[in-house]
């Protein structure tokens, strides 16, 4: 069976979030065919402006992926005016999520007690840097910060011998913070439908990406006494990296034990594993340093389209090293139809990606391309001033 409309049709989100992990939460949530009304400041969020010179329309590359599909309101919150017309949007939105720290929210009289009393089914969702209850509540967090917080800048280190701690090269923390944002929303609003009741939902940056960072790395941590020190050996190995071939770098990942005797047969070096400490599957698992070194020296003598053909035919999972550029023109990408070209009112074209997830019981939402500044403002005004 299918459904007319898309997932979240008919649900709107009241947003007031900014940069990175609240605008994934909601524009993921868009995508999904909710209603998003983002609220911004004169100045509009942060995230527009990155990537772009000073002159702009606030169209930053970044803004055009994180807030597609939302409309843009700017109202002076310091006016009555203003106030009245936020507290209008909240009445008529099933979900008001924010980042505010505690006395900005206080000041706009939209505590989670405020809201409820304007809408009593109300979903109401904290974005925050760190959970209450710890010394750290109520603090500033950036992706940075998470990132040196969670120990997730010490990881390159123990894989390759640098001491120097790095950040992961993306914004991750802000972006798994988001996905689980999402989640979040998605809980609440079906605990509404089965009970009739809204809830207030606290998602914290610092506690969301040590959750989904220490999944693996808890390891031997995970048992009280320890059995082991925290940090899964398999992932910080620093041989298991790209290897070297003669024309390129590719990942090979064997894997199951299984593989890995496949692997050694298919390139004609089974005799490797008839060396001490690697006759059975135990000591294979507890030798895998040395087996991934001898498939850097093995792969090295051939290019990388021999290595991919043969992988495939045998069944051994392998992927070509790409760049992000060339990742656009990626051909399951592109079969899939994943980036779209598509043409923006005022910026012209662009690329947007199509949502990883699919509903093939519910249509997709056609999503319009990221707005304006304060596109939607008066149009808001008059839509809130004109319903009962």
């Amino acid at each position: 069976m299918t459904t007319a409309s898309p997932i979240l049709d008919g649900i709107r989100i009241l947003d007031m979030t900014s940069v990175i992990f609240g605008p994934y939460c909601t524009a993921t949530l868009a995508e999904m065919g909710a209603d998003v009304v983002k609220i911004e400041s004169c100045s509009g969020d942060e995230i527009r402006r990155v990537g772009q010179p000073v002159v702009t329309r606030g169209m930053g590359p970044a803004h055009m992926t994180l807030n597609r599909g939302k409309r843009s309101v700017v109202w002076d919150l310091k006016t009555p005016r203003g106030i009245a017309a936020l507290r209008r949007l909240v009445k008529r939105s099933d979900v008001f999520i924010h980042n505010l720290r505690s006395d900005a929210i206080e000041r706009l009289g939209l505590t989670y007690e405020s809201a409820k009393a304007i809408r009593p089914d109300l979903v109401y969702v904290h974005c925050s840097g760190f959970g209450e209850g710890g010394p750290l509540a109520g603090k500033p967090a950036y992706d940075d910060i998470i990132q040196a917080a969670s120990g997730a800048a010490s990881l390159l280190p123990r894989t390759d011998g640098n001491p120097a701690p790095r950040f992961l090269p993306m914004a991750m923390a802000d972006k798994v913070a988001g996905l689980h944002a999402t989640y979040a929303v998605l809980g609440a609003l079906l605990h509404r439908e089965r009970t009739g009741l809204g809830q207030a939902v606290e998602v914290p940056m610092f506690e969301s990406f040590t959750h989904f960072l220490m999944q693996d790395h808890l390891y031997g941590r995970a048992f009280v006494p320890p059995n082991d020190t925290a940090g899964y050996p398999r992932q910080l190995d620093p041989l298991r990296q790209p290897v070297k071939c003669l024309d390129g770098y590719l990942s090979i990942a064997p894997y199951t034990d299984a593989r890995w005797v496949r692997f050694f047969e298919v390139t004609d070096q089974a005799g490797f594993l008839q060396r001490e400490g690697l006759t059975s599957a135990r000591e294979r698992f507890n030798a895998l340093d040395r087996m991934q070194a001898e498939l850097a020296r093995i792969v090295a003598g051939k290019p990388l389209r021999y290595w991919l053909e043969l992988m495939a035919q045998h069944d051994i999972p392998a992927a070509e090293v790409k760049g992000l550029n060339e990742v656009l023109d990626d051909p399951h990408l592109q079969a899939v139809g994943f980036f779209r070209r598509k043409t923006h009112a005022t910026e012209g074209d662009y690329l947007e990606m199509r949502p990883p997830v699919r509903f093939h019981g519910a249509p997709s939402k056609e999503v319009a391309g990221a707005p304006l500044l304060g596109e939607h403002s008066e149009a808001l005004v008059r839509w809130l001033e004109e319903e009962p």
